[in-house]
């Protein structure tokens, strides 16, 4: 005996029930807000994902909207959940392992994956994600591409087909952080890697009918687009591509699509369509709801950010300043992102002759810069560095130049 076969628990039975019914988490949830109009919790879908990987177990009043949205009996699920309660407090013969144990037994046994294994597979690369605005990506990409790799081959072995689908979520997810880590690590020059990964990512995600993870990844395949191969009409047929495909599912994607639309747009030189284009981003962020399957991707800070850097591609400097300068004060977490502001307000002042604010943003993006190694914070340094060649006599501008050749070379 393996040591956790037996009854079917009721995140199998929940799992299991919606996958027949053709329900994805996200339309589970948004069903069983529907047919309630009060609860102990409002339903999504990271409460679904807990329910049928065993982190909690509904309650009776959610048990009865399941019975009547999964055509179950509810005596089926109140059986369920009284054998998941009692494994949970030990009192079935065979003790349940911690998931890195059943991740480590699938592992050996592919044919025997299950949710659990794979919600802790997922687990491990959202906390890699999260550390990617902080840490160096060559730092994260061994990690990343070994449960990627565990995902892919569990992926050739699961028999259920509820299952499947949580593994194509988990390789869309990987993939998108591995395509963006490879990037980022190549100092934004090895385009063709982080498009198959991209491209790996939209194919899992549209295996699982994730408009959500298809967004997300289609949105990181522009940035290559227009940050890689500097080809700012391919970027815009990809970030308006995102935009429609998650149009009406998440405000947050659609939102950050039509800022990089307008980013294409500026380095197209087309200002009216910029602006339009921010507007309805601004739209978009003014609509978001808690619920929004996107939520953690949204800043505050990200619609300055853009902005600021359309109007230097549209030649306005004094414009951007006013908007960088606002970011700059909200964005002070050490991350790639402020890494970018910093360094494209440097670019501001520099095209306004303003010499000495800018070398000071210069040194405040490169100590960023320094700890994360961010390649877009790179990259825009470097293109600050050669706008300072003017002045390169200077001892003050020698003095940044050495600090952008240590970066360079480390």
């Amino acid at each position: 005996m393996d040591g956790w076969a037996g009854e079917e628990t009721i995140g199998e039975l929940i799992a299991r029930a919606r996958e027949r019914l053709g329900k994805s988490q996200y339309t589970l949830a948004e069903a069983l807000r529907e047919a309630s109009s009060r609860g102990d919790g409002i339903p999504d879908r990271g409460m679904v994902a807990r329910w049928e990987t065993a982190r909690r177990i509904p309650t009776p009043y959610w048990r009865a909207h399941l019975a009547t949205v999964l055509q179950l009996p509810l005596t089926l699920l109140d059986r369920a959940a009284a054998a998941s309660k009692a494994q949970r407090a030990g009192k079935q013969h065979a003790e349940q392992p911690d998931p890195a144990e059943r991740l480590r037994f699938v592992l050996a046994h592919p044919g025997r994956v299950d949710l659990v294994s794979v919600a802790h597979l997922r687990e491990q690369v959202r906390r890699l994600d999260e550390r990617y605005v902080h840490f160096p990506s060559t730092a994260l990409i061994p990690e990343t591409g070994h449960y990627l790799g565990q995902v892919v081959f569990l992926g050739g072995h699961a028999t259920r087909a509820y299952v499947r689908r949580e593994l194509h979520a988990a390789e869309a997810e990987a993939a998108t952080l591995m395509g963006q880590l490879v990037w980022d690590a190549s100092q934004r020059r090895d385009h063709d890697t982080a498009i198959a990964y991209f491209d790996q990512a939209v194919e899992a995600a549209r295996q699982q009918g994730d408009k959500t993870a298809e967004g997300l990844a289609l949105l990181r395949k522009s940035f290559v687009a227009l940050y890689g191969w500097r080809d700012p009409q391919a970027g815009l047929t990809l970030t308006q591509h995102t935009a429609r495909t998650t149009d009406g599912v998440s405000r947050v994607l659609t939102g950050l699509a039509m800022l990089h639309t307008a980013e294409a747009h500026a380095m197209l030189g087309d200002r009216r369509d910029c602006e339009q284009a921010l507007s309805a981003a601004d739209t978009q962020f003014s609509r978001i709801q808690t619920d929004d399957p996107a939520i953690d991707l949204f800043s505050p800070t990200q619609p300055g950010r853009l902005a600021g850097s359309c109007y230097l591609f549209l030649h306005d400097a004094r414009t951007a300043a006013a908007i960088l300068e606002r970011a700059a004060r909200e964005l002070q977490d050490q991350s790639k992102a402020q890494a970018v502001v910093l360094g494209n307000l440097a670019i501001a002042h520099l095209r306004q002759g303003g010499r000495d604010a800018a070398i000071a943003r210069l040194h405040e993006a490169i100590d960023v810069t320094e700890r994360n190694r961010g390649g877009g914070g790179l990259n825009v340094i470097f293109g600050a560095g050669r706008e300072l060649r003017r002045w390169r006599g200077s001892a003050e501008v020698q003095d940044l130049y050495d600090r952008i050749m240590a970066l360079m070379t480390a």
